[in-house]
C-alpha cells in the first residue's frame, strides 16, 4: 500500500481526523489536505493526485470485500472506462434504511440505459476524463455526484459486484422522507441545471 497514495480531506474537522490519519503514515502514503464541501475536497485532492485513476470514498465508507478495489481496477481497465461505482450496503440500519438503500442500488443499475448515475460515496474515475469533465462543480452542494457521472457516456459507465459498507446516519438526521425526495428530485430533474445550483439545504441537516 506504500504505493497508493491516500489524500483525506479535512474541512476544519474538530474530532481529531488529521491525528487519526497522520497515525498511518509510517503504514500507508497518506496525507491530509485542505477540504471543505465533498465537491472542493474531492477536486483539491484530484489536482494533486498524478495517477491514471482516481478513487473517491466518503469517510464513512468501508469496502466490503478487500477485493473490491482491485476488481474495480480491472473492470475499468478490460473494459476502458471512464467512471465505475457500486452497491451500496446499509449494513447497522433498519428495514427501512436498508430498503432505500436498496434503491438506489437499483436506479444505478437502471441509469445505464440512460444517464449514468454513481454515487460520491464510491465513484473511481478515470483523472484525465475527469478533469476533461470539470471535475465536480463547487457551487453544487447536493447530487454533485449524479451531477459529474451523469456526463460520462453509457458506454463507459460500469458498475463493479460486491459493494461498500455506509451508516444511517443521512436518514437519522435528515429522515427518510426527506431524503428519498430530494434523491428523486435530483433523478428527474437531470436535464435542469438550476435544479442543481439551488440550495437544498442539505448540508444544514447534515450539520445537526
Amino acid at each position: 500500500m506504500r504505493n497508493t497514495r491516500v489524500l483525506v480531506a479535512d474541512a476544519e474537522s474538530t474530532d481529531g481526523t488529521p491525528e487519526v490519519v497522520m497515525g498511518f503514515a509510517d503504514r500507508l502514503n497518506v496525507s491530509v489536505i485542505r477540504g471543505g464541501r465533498p465537491s472542493a475536497g474531492r477536486n483539491a485532492g484530484a489536482a494533486l493526485a498524478d495517477s491514471t485513476y482516481v478513487l473517491f470514498m466518503d469517510a464513512d465508507i468501508e469496502p466490503a470485500s478487500n477485493s473490491l478495489i482491485r476488481r474495480s481496477l480491472e473492470l475499468m481497465q478490460r473494459k476502458q472506462l471512464h467512471c465505475l461505482t457500486t452497491n451500496i450496503i446499509c449494513r447497522d440500519g433498519n428495514f427501512t434504511d436498508k430498503m432505500l438503500y436498496f434503491g438506489n442500488n437499483i436506479f444505478q443499475q437502471l441509469s445505464r440505459l440512460h444517464k449514468p448515475f454513481s454515487t460520491g460515496m464510491f465513484m473511481l474515475f478515470e483523472r484525465q476524463r475527469f478533469h476533461e469533465l470539470g471535475g465536480f462543480h463547487e457551487q453544487i452542494h447536493f447530487a454533485e455526484d449524479y451531477h459529474l457521472s451523469k456526463q460520462v457516456a453509457r458506454s463507459r459507465f460500469g458498475i463493479v459486484r460486491g459493494g461498500v459498507y455506509t451508516t444511517n446516519r443521512r436518514f437519522q438526521k435528515m429522515g427518510h422522507a426527506k431524503v428519498a425526495k430530494l434523491f428523486f428530485s435530483a433523478a428527474f430533474n437531470f436535464w435542469n441545471q438550476n435544479f442543481f445550483l439551488r440550495d437544498h439545504k442539505y448540508w444544514e441537516a447534515e450539520s445537526r
